[in-house]
């Protein structure tokens, strides 16, 4: 039911967990642990879920706090749960003590931030697109708004879909191209003709570096091709079913 960092465990003070999709309440397409506020699932069993969520990691099931994500390089900062809807925006950081920062993917890296020493931890949704705006980069800048610092950060990616399975179009390479010439580099060519597969991990990782991030690490583990395990965006997508569940990734200081 739950992968954790051996890195971010051995952190004092901080709770996590990359959530898979085993243990939960929902059946069909979600099967079983869905924690996605924004799927089509029954709503019953989302809460049920999350409230299995938040019972592993020691916090009442309000105080595992989730956003609406957009695909922006946008950070709240998190002093308790929400009143009202939730922000849109695609990180969250907080110093408050029992609160869950939760990030929902199924494809798109879920990366846990922690710098223990000055009490702050973070949480962000990184697709291709925040990675590409500075998502990343966004959540430490806010991380030392609340006194961390960014050397000290450790920075843990979880289940996010591998290069050999993410298969992109030209427009893509040339966005990516054209926006820095070396990002040629995380492109090799796919069996289609003008198509190419793109490591999203890997590029995730660049940025990580370039935040200037202390530690960073790759779990290395592909949802699309563990669907015992993970929910997969891109694998509905080839099958053509309705929806997909959404996996819970999540940190809590205390």
């Amino acid at each position: 039911m739950v992968i954790t960092s051996p890195d971010l465990a051995a952190e004092l003070g901080i709770r996590h967990a990359f959530f898979t999709r085993q243990g939960g309440a929902s059946s069909g397409i979600y099967a079983s642990l869905n924690g996605g506020l924004g799927s089509a699932d029954d709503p019953a069993a989302i809460v049920e879920n999350r409230a299995r969520m938040a019972r592993h990691l020691e916090v009442a099931p309000e105080n595992l706090v989730s956003l609406y994500q957009v695909h922006s390089a946008d950070v709240e900062i998190v002093g308790g749960p929400w009143q009202g809807d939730r922000p849109k925006a695609d990180a969250m950081v907080t110093t408050a003590p029992g609160i869950a920062l939760g990030v929902s993917t199924a494809d798109c890296g879920p990366i846990l931030f922690a710098d223990a020493e000055g009490g702050v931890i973070g949480a962000a949704h990184s697709g291709w697109k925040g990675a590409f705006t500075g998502v990343i980069a966004s959540t430490v800048t806010a991380m030392e708004k609340l006194g961390a610092r960014r050397e000290r950060i450790l920075a843990v990616l979880g289940p996010t879909i591998s290069a050999k399975a993410y298969e992109v179009g030209p427009e893509f390479v040339e966005r990516f191209k054209s926006g820095n010439p070396t990002y040629a580099r995380f492109f090799t060519a796919s069996e289609r003709a003008a198509h190419a597969m793109f490591d999203l991990p890997a590029f995730i990782a660049l940025r990580a570096q370039e935040a200037g991030i202390g530690r960073f690490v790759d779990l290395g583990l592909c949802t699309y091709g563990d669907e015992e395990r993970f929910f997969s965006y891109r694998r509905t997508t080839h099958r053509g079913e309705p929806d997909y569940g959404r996996l819970i990734s999540a940190i809590v200081l205390g």
